[in-house]
């Protein structure tokens, strides 16, 4: 079908052309273009996309500051299995006299009638259990849990982050080329006579912005995608990865005292504090079993003069002034500081889960309010005002307004979504888990 528009010469007939054309750009723009749509099959073949689950994985696999903070956990249970070693024996052994100078003496009976030797083993023989009462690796397995608590709210920021720079991009993109339409249109319009020099500037002055929002999301894009890569392992994704996955509302209808209670059984922070206490307790134990003298036995086999001896000996220290009475009680004070740090750790969990709850509230009543009314208010001013402007019922700045006020509710939106969602994730870690009662 072809449509065939003549211009007459009057300027009343010439808006209306004008204001015609801009309502067929619209319906144009409605249309997804040619090129949009093969954008839209080469994607379906483009880069590696991840989701918020995949990207979590990737960096617990391969983020080299945790795989770092994980060697904790062997190093201590190296420890632990040095702590838990027994004492070596000593064996000694000496043969005296012997004619190391005097060739002719080496006899078998100088050796038998005039030299000396002597054999011997001794062991040290702990007491009070020391051994038992050893620092465990289950405290540094709690600290590593944290560290994987910290890195998944930082992945998720990051990913939402960049979530929300490709919706920006998406609606940046989206405004240019509709606005594009309406400068082409406008300039057809001016350059018949239909439209004054001045509003033409004011409509091309007004694409400046769209194109300086579509340039900054790009960047915004590249840096996030960037330092998500770095959160995820360098070499875990390709250097052309994306992101995929919905960039929407997810209400959550938990209850705090729920989530507190959550926090209190899951937080791995609070379980290091817990288990910082067992092992100050352990400690103490082991500074008490120190107090405790250490018995050395001690067997000598003797040769002395053609006569075989054999001896034994028990060495046990008098426990008269040094009883270990320092590191016992600094022990002591040690238990008394773990549990004052528990007691902190627990207070903190129970405000951190009370902080992220209200934050997420408030982000939430945020959102109501925009996909309540907001966004479709932004949508039916902006309507409204194009309407008019095509029928001469408003005026150009009216017009631009709206546009401008429609782009700003927009943005705020995706900015109040991505708020929304990066306190979605640190309500998790306040409680510790992703998946919330």
């Amino acid at each position: 079908m072809r449509l065939r528009l003549q211009l007459k010469t009057s300027r009343s007939r010439r808006v209306t052309a004008a204001r015609f054309l801009i309502v067929c750009s619209t319906l144009l723009y409605a249309a997804p273009a040619p090129m949009a749509r093969a954008q839209v099959a080469a994607s379906s073949q483009g880069p590696v996309k991840i989701t918020l689950d995949d990207a979590i994985q990737l960096a617990l696999k391969h983020n080299h500051n945790l795989l770092a903070a994980q060697t904790t956990i062997q190093q201590d249970e190296a420890l632990e299995t040095q702590a838990n070693l027994r004492p070596n024996p000593d064996i000694f052994g000496d043969w005296e006299y012997l004619p190391l100078f005097t060739p002719s003496m080496w006899t078998g009976s100088y050796l038998e009638n005039s030299t000396e030797a002597d054999l011997g083993l001794s062991y040290l023989f702990e007491r009070g259990k020391k051994r038992q009462h050893r620092l465990q690796a289950a405290q540094a397995r709690s600290l590593v849990a944290d560290n994987e608590r910290t890195l998944t709210f930082n992945v998720s920021s990051q990913f939402f982050n960049v979530q929300l720079a490709e919706s920006t991009l998406e609606l940046a993109e989206r405004d240019v080329r509709s606005f594009q339409q309406t400068v082409d249109i406008s300039e057809v319009t001016y350059k018949a006579g239909g439209m004054s020099e001045d509003d033409f500037l004011k409509i091309e002055l007004q694409l400046l912005q769209f194109q300086s929002d579509y340039e900054q999301a790009m960047m915004a894009k590249d840096q996030g995608l960037d330092d998500l890569r770095n959160m995820l392992g360098y070499d875990s994704v390709p250097a052309d990865y994306d992101v995929a996955g919905l960039f929407d509302y997810q209400p959550v209808n938990a209850n705090l005292e729920d989530l507190q209670m959550k926090a209190l059984q899951d937080r791995p922070d609070l379980r290091a504090a817990q288990q910082g206490v067992t092992a100050a307790t352990s400690q103490w134990e082991l500074q008490k079993a120190d107090g405790k003298v250490d018995v050395t036995g001690q067997g000598n086999y003797s040769h002395v003069n053609s006569i075989n001896t054999a001896t034994v000996y028990v060495s046990v220290p008098l426990p008269v002034f040094n009883r270990n009475q320092g590191n016992i009680a600094q022990a002591r004070f040690a238990i008394t500081q773990t549990q004052e740090q528990e007691k902190a750790t627990s207070e903190q969990v129970m405000t951190d889960v009370h902080d992220a709850y209200m934050g997420l509230k408030e982000n939430d009543r945020i959102i109501v309010l925009y996909r309540s009314r907001y966004l479709d208010v932004a949508d039916k001013d902006r309507d409204i005002s194009e309407f008019a402007y095509q029928h001469g019922g408003a005026s150009l700045l009216d017009f631009l307004d709206a546009e401008r006020s429609y782009r700003a509710t927009q943005l705020a939106y995706r900015q109040a979504l991505a708020s929304y969602l990066i306190a979605l994730e640190q309500l998790r870690e306040a409680v510790g888990t992703r998946t919330l009662p």
